[in-house]
């Protein structure tokens, strides 16, 4: 997936690892992955200790290279890995694009900026100088919601097609031009955008208790598919509401989508069960049971594990555990799109609260983030995924497959391969990457924070 001149991975490949057609693109999102990744490698024998730093070093030199914010030390959304030039097209080459400096994207570079820095000692300077210039204060907006929110991001240069807000949130620097998207919602990969502002004591710890567990139980947001229940609790002087949503007999604190990436793919770095046992400790079980009890027993798959992908039919697909999910568009678990509406008790009748589902789509990479919680059920579903459905290629496991079709995406994506690296980083590494990026000073910055928070988690 790697250009072998600039150590940038694509952010996807087809079918074929011998003669791989690259995407012609990638992300600072796929770049940290592929140094958290080249770790993980070295650990378990796969690449040798100098194999490991030679890698390491090349894409960590490239990065000191390529054109970035040079403000905030952030890094725009698309680059060619080729040549680790700006992209000025979109990634599919249709349309102009004015490069984004996106809060998420930069916060996974960060993480494994921050990994590397202790896992491999011989690059510990080159991480640490790109770190040291990476300010998070640039994204967090102090007058969005009582405690601040993190902004999706900002442009450098006002895009022509957008509505946008002028300032500079760090005050260094020129101003930006901020798209007016912010992060609202706890449980959602987001997160780690302010748990990284936490560890540079960049970000005030306010910011973590701003977002919605739920959004409010009352008819105003009847627009959701399901009405939380939950209770009111105080921390740090704000208001927070300990909503969840019910799912076969679980109460659980939901994501966007009600998919495993966005629940999982934070407790890659942060040990969030160990810091936070009566919040993450509880949720994040109860969320890979939900996954499997979805696949096998209400959906009736045979299978398990839903997360955004490829679409098997073609492009990529936002799939999830509907009814944990709150877009009411819905990350649907199957081909056909099938929406689950329970109605929002007292305020509408659902539209769709029993669906029939259709042809299940499931991802090897939600498995794999499941291993830590579900190891046996996480280990016997890849092994049908491989032995009787074959999505397993010369590079892997592919990125999806249709369970009722059979229908395959054949084809691999960093972001993807990288959440299956950090798993087994941290199952069969005695958790590797959370070790690394877990310095005490970071945990000193982030344990005490979400450790002192109760959800309403739980069985019925």
């Amino acid at each position: 997936m790697t250009d072998e001149r600039t150590g940038l991975p694509a952010d996807n490949i087809g079918e074929s690892v011998t003669e791989p057609v690259r995407s012609g693109y990638t992300s600072p999102t796929n770049i940290g992955g592929y140094l958290w990744s080249t770790v993980v490698a070295k650990h378990l024998g796969i690449i040798s200790p100098q194999e490991s730093l030679r890698r390491i070093t090349q894409t960590l030199t490239t990065m000191h290279s390529v054109d970035h914010h040079e403000p905030s030390g952030m890094y725009f959304n698309w680059y060619d890995e080729a040549t680790g030039e700006v992209l000025r097209t979109d990634p599919d080459g249709t349309k102009p694009i004015t490069p984004f400096v996106s809060s998420v994207d930069n916060a996974w570079f960060a993480c494994a900026l921050m990994v590397v820095r202790d896992a491999e000692p011989r690059a510990r300077a080159l991480a640490e100088s790109l770190l040291g210039k990476m300010n998070f204060k640039f994204y967090y907006n102090p007058a969005a919601r009582p405690g601040g929110l993190m902004r999706g991001g900002f442009f450098e240069t006002p895009p022509p097609d957008e509505e946008t807000d002028k300032g500079n949130h760090a005050g260094v620097g020129p101003d930006v031009y901020y798209r007016k998207f912010h992060y609202d919602t706890c449980n959602t990969e987001a997160r780690i955008a302010g748990y990284v502002g936490f560890a540079l004591g960049q970000v005030p710890h306010t910011q973590y208790f701003a977002t919605y567990r739920t959004f409010p139980d009352t008819c105003d947001w009847s627009w959701v598919e399901q009405k939380p229940k939950g209770v009111h609790r105080t921390y740090l002087g704000l208001d927070v509401f300990e909503g969840t949503y019910s799912y076969r007999g679980m109460r659980i604190v939901p994501s966007w989508g009600g998919d495993m990436f966005e629940s999982l793919m934070p407790d890659l770095f942060v040990p969030e069960a160990t810091w936070a046992p009566r919040s993450w400790g509880i949720n994040h079980p109860l969320t890979v049971r939900a996954h499997i009890e979805h696949g096998l027993d209400d959906a009736k798959y045979g299978y398990w594990g839903f997360s955004p992908a490829s679409n098997p039919k073609g492009g990529y697909s936002v799939y999830g555990v509907e009814p944990l999910g709150m877009d009411p568009g819905g990350y649907p678990s199957d081909l056909e799109g099938t929406n689950h509406d329970a109605g929002f008790e007292g305020c509408r009748e659902g539209t769709n609260p029993n669906p029939a589902y259709g042809d299940g789509v499931v991802t090897p990479h939600a498995a794999f983030l499941a291993m830590a919680y579900a190891p046996r059920q996480a280990i016997d579903n890849l092994s049908k995924i491989e032995s009787t459905l074959h999505a397993y290629g010369g590079g892997g496991f592919y990125d999806s497959v249709a369970v009722k079709s059979g229908l395959i995406a054949k084809r691999y994506l960093s972001l993807d391969q990288a959440m299956v690296m950090g798993a087994i980083g941290n199952v069969f590494g005695n958790d590797l990457i959370r070790r690394n990026f877990a310095s005490r000073a970071v945990e000193s910055r982030i344990r005490p924070v979400i450790g002192m928070e109760q959800f309403e988690s739980g069985l019925e």
